[in-house]
C-alpha cells in the first residue's frame, strides 16, 4: 500500500499547484477554492443544501459559512423547499449565474492550457488514467455494511439483481416472492445482508446465512453493472466470508449459473473449488466451496 500513497500524496501535491488551489484567488476570481467548488455545485438550476453537503463531504456549519459568504456577496439566495419547510435550497441571482458561466470558463480553459503540450495519443492516455483513477478512487469511498434485508435500498437492489438474472439465463428468472419471503434467512443470528453504498447510492449487495453449524452459504451477490471491473465484487465477497466466519462456520458454499462467467472467474479466482450438487435450485448449474 505504501508505494500507491506516495504516488497519490506525490500528485495531489503537483496537482494542487498547477491549478491554483493553494491560492485565496481561485482561477483569479475574488473567492478561494471551497467557495468557487460550492458556487459550481448549485449551478443554474439550483439544489437542495442537503444534496450539495452530501456532494462535497462537508459539515453543515462550514457550508452554511460559504453559503451565507455568497448570499453577502450578492451571488445566491437560499430559501425553503416550497414542499417540505424542513429543506432549504440554494439559487444563484442573475449575478451568481454570470459568476457561474464565468467560472465556467476559466475552468475550460485552465483544463485546455494544462494539456495543450500533449499529443493527441498522450491526450488519450491522460483521459483513460484519469478515468481508472476516479472510479478507483470511487471504488475506495463505496462503504459495505449490513442492513435489514427489508431495507428499501436491499428490495431495490435484489429487484435489479433478479431483473438482470432474468435477461441473462436461457429460461429467464422468475422472482416470485425471493426479494422477501427469505429475508429471516439473513437477519442475525442466521445470517447478514451486506449493502454497498458510494454516498447515496446503493451499489452492490450480497448475503450469507447458515446452512448447518459449519457451512454458510453465499447468496445474492450483486454489482451494478456501473461499477464492475474495479475489484467492488471481490470485496463484498471477502465481507460475505468474514460474516460466515464469525457465525462459527468453516466452509463456505455458493452456487452460481453457468452463463454468469465473470463471477465464476472471480469465485475460482478467491479460492471456490468445484463441488457436487447440494441443494436442489432449478437455476443452479455449478456449485462451489471454500474452507477456512
Amino acid at each position: 500500500m505504501t508505494g500507491a500513497v506516495d504516488v497519490l500524496r506525490g500528485f495531489n501535491r503537483r496537482f494542487t499547484q498547477r491549478i491554483g488551489v493553494l491560492e485565496d484567488r481561485f482561477l483569479g476570481l475574488d473567492r478561494p477554492l471551497a467557495s468557487s467548488r460550492l458556487l459550481w455545485e448549485i449551478g443554474l438550476d439550483g439544489r437542495a443544501v442537503g444534496d450539495i453537503r452530501q456532494t462535497l463531504g462537508v459539515d453543515s456549519a462550514y457550508l452554511s459559512r460559504l453559503l451565507r459568504q455568497l448570499e453577502s456577496e450578492g451571488l445566491v439566495v437560499t430559501e425553503p423547499v416550497p414542499t417540505d419547510g424542513r429543506r432549504r435550497r440554494a439559487t444563484l441571482t442573475e449575478s451568481g449565474r454570470r459568476e457561474w458561466q464565468e467560472l465556467d470558463r476559466r475552468s475550460q480553459v485552465l483544463a485546455e492550457t494544462l494539456i495543450a503540450p500533449l499529443g493527441v495519443g498522450q491526450r488519450q492516455r491522460l483521459a483513460e488514467a484519469l478515468i481508472t483513477a476516479d472510479r478507483l478512487l470511487s471504488a475506495a469511498a463505496v462503504t459495505i455494511e449490513p442492513v435489514d434485508p427489508a431495507d428499501s435500498a436491499a428490495v431495490e437492489s435484489l429487484r435489479r439483481y433478479f431483473g438482470e438474472l432474468d435477461e441473462r439465463f436461457e429460461t429467464g428468472f422468475d422472482e416470485a416472492d425471493s426479494v422477501t419471503a427469505d429475508a429471516d434467512f439473513y437477519r442475525p443470528p442466521r445470517g447478514a445482508f451486506l449493502l454497498a453504498h458510494h454516498g447515496d447510492d446503493a451499489v452492490a449487495c450480497g448475503a450469507v446465512h447458515r446452512l448447518t453449524p459449519d457451512i454458510a452459504e453465499i447468496k445474492r451477490m450483486w454489482v451494478n453493472p456501473d461499477w464492475r471491473g474495479i475489484g467492488l465484487g471481490r470485496r463484498i465477497l471477502e465481507r460475505l466470508e468474514q460474516e460466515g466466519r464469525s457465525l462459527g462456520c468453516t466452509v463456505v458454499r455458493l452456487d452460481t449459473n453457468s452463463v454468469l462467467t465473470e463471477a465464476i472467474a472471480m469465485y475460482r479466482s478467491a479460492g471456490y473449488e468445484p463441488i457436487d450438487r447440494y441443494n436442489d435450485n432449478p437455476f443452479a448449474k455449478c456449485w462451489f466451496e471454500k474452507r477456512f
